[in-house]
């Protein structure tokens, strides 16, 4: 299936003429940890680079539920990543989606959706049940084109993970990247609504902790040193 063709179909829901690729997903799944039984819970997987990424480092015992608006993309997932749930539904459902299904908190979300396209309030609505699903320790992770990090929709973005969550790091730049990008990881969930509904935390405990502008994420002895912006 062609990325481009996808783009060209709904650029709105797409968000980029490519995939990310392989050195993006490794620090964006960073924090997914290696050890437990975490749920991950991924939005926008698209063709999935996060996706595998995320399989790759999961321990067994684990869950990783990806919620994909794309009827193709998802399609394509399901097959390609059989131990993965893949949910065809938008993520600004969320919340309720994995409620109805007895699904959740999640320990860690990763993001591939494409911020920049969305209005402020289908951010702010995405966001909200993003934490909605969120453990009160969890992690989640995004990321943004260098390019277009000072554009209004990315700065927007930034603004509202920092009103939302008690840590925000801004990680380095991925030039390798096409087009490069950085990457936000975001710790501690303020959350004034409790997620109904959602079952105990799987409780798996997640490395790194902020020191001298600095977080170490990753498990002991695969660390990433990610730099505050």
């Amino acid at each position: 299936m062609s990325f481009f063709l996808e783009f060209v179909r709904s650029p709105a829901t797409v968000g980029a003429f490519a995939a990310s690729g392989s050195a993006l997903a490794d620090v964006v799944t960073a924090v997914v940890p290696r050890v437990g039984s975490p749920l991950v819970v991924e939005v926008g997987p698209g063709t999935g680079a996060f996706t595998e990424a995320i399989q790759r480092r999961l321990p067994a015992g684990s869950r990783h539920i990806a919620v994909e608006a794309n009827a193709r993309f998802a399609d394509r997932l399901a097959g390609l990543q059989p131990a993965v749930e893949v949910i065809n539904a938008d993520a600004s459902t969320l919340g309720s989606l994995l409620a109805q299904r007895g699904i959740g908190p999640a320990d860690v979300v990763v993001s591939g959706l494409p911020w920049a396209v969305f209005t402020r309030q289908q951010q702010q609505d995405i966001l909200t049940e993003l934490i909605v699903a969120m453990a009160p320790d969890g992690v989640f992770t995004t990321f943004a084109y260098v390019h277009a990090r000072l554009l209004r929709p990315a700065r927007r973005l930034l603004e509202s993970l920092r009103s939302r969550f008690d840590e925000v790091v801004i990680g380095r730049t991925v030039w390798a990247n096409l087009p490069p990008a950085l990457v936000y990881y975001c710790r501690r969930p303020y959350s004034g609504l409790e997620p109904a509904g959602l079952p105990g935390s799987a409780g798996a405990g997640l490395p790194g902790s902020a020191q001298a502008g600095q977080e170490t994420l990753g498990s002991p002895g695969e660390q990433v040193s990610a730099a505050v912006g």
